[in-house]
């Protein structure tokens, strides 16, 4: 491909600066929406780079933009840097080793997907600056991806909406671009209010809350049998109303995470839990509020910017992993439990088409697979960058950064995402990431096709699932 070599020179150049942002992001391991240092970090990292940056964007105070260029198609990357409560490990230690008790860490790897979204950013602005493309650039850091939908507030905002191509990744221990959808998702919050008695004396003068939140639950799940099989409902109790059993609770609430294939699907769902809600609230003469704590798309791929992606991917080729690498990844796959280690990896099966015995006998991943276009599967979680999908041609990429069949949201991930493995694969990443943005760049033929794409997969343009006022 055109740009490749040039590419490979300019991330040898510019290694160290994207390196020492996942790391400086890594130590700061700040959960969603208080991701202060590692978007200050972040924002420094790309004025040095000579990006305008704005910050604040979507009133978010920890949300970005940077921009370079001022004419040409306008390719974007996004960026996360938010980090998982619970998930504090030490680097490169392969056993559970917490740096601080209850601390948070970057189980998810997104200290390594922002300092790759930043790289490719940084090299395509510099053959920009060079005069070897003509296009302008543009970095997105996005918080709060884990809770809090931050890409849903961006796309309300209109934050995406100018970009012909849209380009991101996400650390993994498999090597596949995203040609499946994700569950469109909301999280909601059920507040149920009754009337306090002595459970003994007078149980009769009381309403119980905790009952009617038990009963919602009771609904749901004889709701699960007549809802679309793709759907899942999961709960938690945030009050249970005390801790006396001779105290009838007037409080109690419960958070539920209600997901479907597609955003129409997700809201009707939504409206049938309500339902539920209020039936257990009219059963037991008490009261019940919600609030829709955040709220995101499912994610649309784009066909045209997929294949680009696994083009450049075979391209650049996998990390360059070391028999030092292996011996560290080694270390890492002896605290998993193989089946565990298989069912880590069917996400990335199902999206490379791939088998578990291309990957049981391997320590660190080197294939390049070709993409698959399966729109009509759907991975069974859920991320924020759907959004962005509906708000402009977007495509994604897993590129291994640990040892084959880890799992994210896990400490194992979080040592690994300060190890020379988390390294090589950042700086792969944003090498791959950039080739596909110059490619595309320089190719309006290829542009327009994606955005025809787009067009047809998202004939009623975005509608953001937030309500209006969160």
């Amino acid at each position: 491909m055109e740009f490749t070599d040039k590419i490979r020179q300019l991330a040898q150049q510019k290694q160290d600066c994207i390196w020492t942002l996942a790391q400086q992001v890594w130590k700061y391991a700040e959960c969603n929406w208080k991701e202060t240092k590692s978007a200050a970090a972040t924002a420094a990292a790309l004025r040095a780079e000579g990006f305008s940056v704005t910050e604040g964007v979507a009133s978010l105070p920890t949300a970005l933009v940077a921009h370079y260029g001022d004419h040409g198609p306008i390719i974007g990357f996004l960026g996360e840097y938010d980090a998982l409560p619970g998930m504090s490990q030490e680097a490169g230690v392969a056993e559970h080793r917490p740096l601080a008790a209850d601390a948070a860490g970057h189980g998810c790897g997104h200290n390594m997907l922002g300092a790759g979204a930043f790289g490719a950013a940084v090299l395509l602005k510099e053959l920009i600056a060079q005069g070897l493309v003509d296009a302008q650039v543009e970095f997105f850091g996005c918080p709060a991806e884990e809770d809090g939908a931050g890409k849903a507030h961006m796309g309300r905002a209109g934050v995406f909406s100018q970009l012909d191509a849209l380009f991101t990744w996400h650390p993994d221990s498999a090597n596949h671009v995203v040609g499946t959808g994700t569950l469109a998702v909301m999280g909601v919050e059920y507040r149920f209010k009754g009337i306090t008695a002595h459970a003994a004396a007078s149980p009769y003068s009381g309403r119980s809350a905790l009952d009617a939140a038990e009963l919602m639950n009771v609904g749901c799940n004889y709701l699960r049998e007549h809802m679309i099989p793709e759907a899942r409902l999961h709960y938690a109790y945030r009050d249970t109303g005390g801790t006396a059993p001779n105290v009838v609770p007037d409080r109690a609430a419960l958070h539920y995470f209600i997901r479907a294939p597609k955003v129409h699907q997700m809201l009707e769902l939504f409206e049938r839990v309500n339902k539920v809600a209020q039936g257990a609230a009219m059963m037991t003469e008490t009261q019940v509020e919600w609030t829709v704590i955040d709220a995101c798309s499912d994610f649309v791929p784009n066909r045209t910017l997929g294949q680009l992606l696994a083009k450049c991917m075979t391209e650049l080729g996998a990390p360059a992993f070391d028999q030092q690498d292996e011996q560290l990844a080694e270390q890492f796959r002896n605290t998993i439990p193989p089946r565990q280690r298989q069912d880590n990896l069917a996400n990335s099966l199902q999206c490379s088409g791939m088998q578990w015995a291309d990957y049981q006998d391997v320590l660190l991943d080197r294939h390049t697979p070709a993409y698959l276009h399966q729109p009509k599967l759907f991975e069974m979680g859920s991320t924020d960058v759907g959004d962005a999908s509906y708000c402009a041609p977007c495509a994604q990429f897993h590129l291994a950064c640990a040892a084959v069949g880890t799992g994210a949201h896990t400490w194992q991930l979080t040592a690994q995402g300060n190890s020379s493995i988390g390294k090589k694969g950042t700086i792969q990443a944003a090498m791959i990431l950039a080739l596909a943005g110059a490619t595309a760049a320089v190719n309006s033929t290829l542009l327009a096709q994606a955005k025809q794409d787009f067009e047809a997969d998202v004939p009623q343009g975005y509608i953001c699932p937030l309500p209006k006022n969160e």
